[in-house]
């Protein structure tokens, strides 16, 4: 008998009904979930409705007429953030991707360039953002060399600065996790390095971390706010415009929002390409 007959018998009726259990639980668990989700979401409005200041906050922070006010100000801001974002996505990927080849680089002669791509990872990763943001924003413009740039160009370069060093660990990561035969094999081709890297061990461990890329990609998407404190007039430095001028924090809430949805395709992509690869790293071990 051939192994095509075999996979093209029907499935038992055992297996039917398993199948059958499995959907009717599956059914019952997402019932299950969303009334419970409901109910929950139920009782803490009706917590928040029903305590004493909750007319004075609604007022405050949720009040309609200044959302609308405030709004053509604000989306001019967040059309900022979303530019930098753009850029410092790039320099990053770029940035990050050689100062992870650097460090993977073999042989004492390199070792001043790793050593250099070692303490540059060190002190970016330990520095808080803003204080890199203050002094590449008002530290190197006061040296005089350069011409005069925008906020927002300074606050990119920072951007790039910090991130590139988390970044680059999580390529390098990646780059070692992949095993050294890949790369004899390469070599064995008739591959010289930068050819071994680029075509066989790169396009691997990109596959590996691309996870924690997408992490760190969700992280500065919320961070590029932070160059309003450069003077740069994005989402946030208009919502503290227009809360100065109304004398409300609804612009803030606004704000907020537009990040929130800037971030949320990336979250729920995330999550969705993280449990799409555990799924396909735990099929081998289905018996």
């Amino acid at each position: 008998m051939s192994t095509t007959g075999i996979d093209a018998r029907p499935p038992s009726s055992i297996e039917l009904g398993r199948r059958a259990f499995r959907r009717q639980q599956t059914t019952r668990s997402v019932l299950l979930a969303v009334v419970s989700t409901i109910v929950f979401a139920v009782l803490v409005w009706i917590f928040v409705v029903n305590t004493p200041g909750w007319s004075r906050v609604q007022e405050t922070f949720f009040n309609w007429d200044v959302a609308v006010a405030a709004w053509p100000r604000v989306i001019e801001g967040f059309w900022l953030n979303v530019r930098v974002l753009v850029y410092s996505v790039i320099g990053v990927g770029i940035f990050s991707l050689v100062l992870a080849t650097v460090r993977t680089l073999r042989g004492p002669v390199w070792f001043p360039l790793r050593a250099l791509a070692a303490g540059y990872t060190d002190l970016f990763r330990g520095m808080p953002l803003i204080i890199v943001l203050y002094v590449i924003g008002y530290g190197i413009p006061g040296l005089g060399v350069f011409p005069r740039m925008p906020a927002e160009f300074w606050g990119t370069i920072a951007l790039v600065v910090v991130y590139s060093a988390y970044v680059s660990e999580v390529f390098r990561a990646g780059i070692e996790a992949v095993h050294p035969s890949q790369r004899l094999a390469a070599r064995s081709l008739g591959l010289n390095y930068s050819q071994s890297m680029r075509r066989v061990i790169l396009p691997q461990a990109v596959r590996k971390v691309t996870p924690a890329l997408m992490n760190d990609f969700v992280a500065l998407q919320k961070d590029v706010g932070l160059i309003s404190v450069l003077g740069a007039v994005d989402a946030v430095r208009a919502a503290q415009i227009e809360t100065a001028a109304y004398f409300n924090f609804t612009p803030y809430i606004l704000a907020g929002l537009l990040f929130f949805l800037l971030a949320l395709p990336m979250i729920r992509f995330t999550d969705w390409y993280t449990a799409r690869v555990r799924r396909r790293e735990q099929m081998g071990s289905i018996v």
